[in-house]
């Protein structure tokens, strides 16, 4: 249970007010900025934060049960991780039309029902992005359209499979780790999506 003092609207004394920013660094989608804020107890700090345009992430289901995965190499981390398709928003993008485009360019597959999770927010302590969590059923595959830059493996994995990848360590995706919490959720029944049918063609 939600300690009520958590949930509460009077977190006057927890906010952290804006003084000046600088500009860091401008990148091809990041942009990385240096805000002076004024504490709650009046003195003055730096934080150093990275801008995002936000994202998507789907929970892919075939018929059969299993869940559509990839195996990507992540540079900065210098490893292949295994995770469910994700794509950031383009400029004035719908979170369900990235869902759709990043499920298909990503993997070929394309859905004929969709259900909106709910929002996880990665790293909160230096960027602003979020991930828009959706699960998706009724697949059907195609072709992928991958970008020149993108090399990725498309698998099928059991949820028995991705639960013995987060427990022994082998899952370590901030973003997957979320979404197996949901998906064990709403397989139990505790969590009820809200199914969409969208027409596919």
């Amino acid at each position: 249970m939600i300690p009520e003092e958590s949930a509460s609207v009077h977190d006057e004394h927890l906010i952290e007010v804006f003084e000046s920013r600088e500009e860091l660094l401008q990148g091809k989608f990041l942009r990385v900025l240096r805000d002076v804020v004024k504490l709650p107890n009046g003195h003055l700090a730096t934080r150093e934060f990275v801008t995002h345009p936000g994202a998507v992430m789907i929970v892919p289901m075939t018929d059969d049960g299993r869940l559509v995965m990839e195996r990507q190499y992540r540079y900065p981390v210098q490893q292949v991780f295994l995770e469910f398709p994700a794509g950031k928003l383009d400029a004035g993008e719908s979170v369900f039309d990235c869902a759709k485009r990043e499920l298909l360019e990503e993997t070929g597959y394309s859905a004929t029902e969709w259900a909106r999770a709910g929002l996880l927010h990665p790293t909160i302590s230096y960027s602003t992005e979020f991930i828009d969590i959706w699960f998706a059923r009724g697949l059907r595959a195609g072709i992928r359209k991958l970008d020149d830059s993108e090399f990725l493996d498309v698998v099928l994995v059991s949820p028995a499979e991705l639960l013995q990848g987060c427990f022994d360590g082998t899952v370590t995706d901030a973003k997957t780790l979320t979404a197996t919490l949901w998906l064990q959720n709403v397989q139990a029944g505790a969590w009820i999506l809200d199914w969409q049918t969208v027409r596919v063609g």
